[in-house]
């Protein structure tokens, strides 16, 4: 929990008890809450209760115990106490067991987070046409398949094309044709050569316009791929993996790391949607595979991209101005660096870099 959330909670409680007439009182545009200064007790500090305790007629400590027994209830928040003349002190609470096992899966799991051995036993044959796309698509399906235990061989029907190298397929061009129990990956054809769209658009782009469609729809190979803004999927992944080692270092530089367990993440925070999508993301993965479907893991990274963006936007994991690092700062952080490194993992099993800057 951000300030800024913290300072919601409290006036929603304002709000509350304002309408349940516990307190007869003009609702502030906004309360103000800060950190708990040294000595102090708890997290974070208000002095809402004092502010509010001319107009409602009451004593600020009763206007603060009022307050605290609707901030209590809400969703991170672990203690509330009165101090002094009637302020409130705040103590976070843990984040769900679940998110943090999420987290900490993430962490410990890095870019390998997600795979498993589901298959594990299983020997698949992919068999694919001689056409870049379904090159691509056979050796995507390929590094699914074994992140999920499976033994995979991958051959073409007919001759290759050395240039498919380029491209990271790893596929034996000589292979005999596919046996009756072999899968035969045949996507719309891109109409195109792979030294034609390497020369254009370079090895990632050409495997994410390849990839990114489903199997039966038309890719788009245009020079979109190619552009640095928002309406390039591509781009805005990437940039949210870079985005995220960004936050990394920049922690560092001001002395803190991040740490799962710090501080909460609410559910109705802008956090939830990513840490949502984040414990999905082994579940993504085995269904990739099991439906020969690589489309579906770009579609997961682009959701991730986006509820990061969200996330990040809501309130930043690195403290600003003369901010001491919180405990809510390394939670954020942690969330952060777990986003970062399943855009990576996934980016790696669609065979397609994710560099650190950009």
């Amino acid at each position: 929990m951000t300030p800024a959330d913290l300072s919601r909670t409290v006036l929603h409680a304002v709000r509350r008890a304002v309408d349940e007439n516990a307190l007869r009182a003009s609702v502030p545009a906004r309360v103000r809450v800060e950190r708990a200064r040294p000595g102090g007790s708890g997290d974070y500090a208000c002095a809402v209760a004092l502010q509010l305790a001319g107009d409602a007629g009451l004593p600020a400590l009763e206007v603060a115990r009022i307050l605290r027994e609707r901030v209590a209830a809400e969703p991170g928040i672990g203690r509330v106490e009165i101090t002094g003349p009637g302020f409130l002190s705040f103590t976070l609470d843990a984040p769900a067991a679940g998110d943090r096992a999420v987290l900490d899966a993430v962490r410990e799991q890095g870019s390998a987070y997600g795979h498993g051995d589901a298959l594990r036993g299983e020997e698949i044959r992919l068999h694919h046409a001689p056409e870049v796309r379904a090159a691509v698509t056979a050796d995507a399906v390929r590094r699914l398949l074994a992140a999920q235990g499976a033994r995979v061989g991958v051959g073409c029907e007919g001759g290759g094309d050395l240039e498919w190298g380029r491209l990271g397929v790893t596929a034996d061009p000589h292979e005999t044709p596919p046996g009756p129990f072999a899968t035969t990956i045949r996507p719309v054809p891109a109409h195109a050569t792979a030294a034609e769209l390497l020369e254009r658009l370079g090895a990632d782009a050409t495997r994410w316009g390849l990839l990114r469609p489903a199997s039966h729809d038309r890719a788009p190979l245009g020079d979109e791929l190619l552009v640095q803004g928002e309406a390039n999927p591509l781009f805005r992944v990437r940039y949210a993996h870079a985005r995220t080692r960004a936050l990394t270092r920049d922690a560092a530089a001001l002395g803190f790391t991040a740490e799962s367990d710090a501080a909460p993440v609410p559910y109705e925070s802008p956090a939830r949607p990513l840490l949502d999508l984040l414990a999905d993301h082994p579940g993504v993965l085995l269904a990739a595979a099991r439906h020969r479907a690589p489309d579906r893991v770009a579609r997961q990274l682009e959701a991730v991209a986006h509820a990061f963006f969200d996330f990040h936007d809501s309130g930043s994991p690195l403290p600003s101005g003369d901010e001491k690092p919180s405990a809510a700062h390394r939670s954020r952080l942690a969330l952060a660096e777990a986003a970062g490194t399943v855009l990576a993992g996934g980016l790696s099993l669609l065979g397609i870099s994710a560099p650190e800057h950009l």
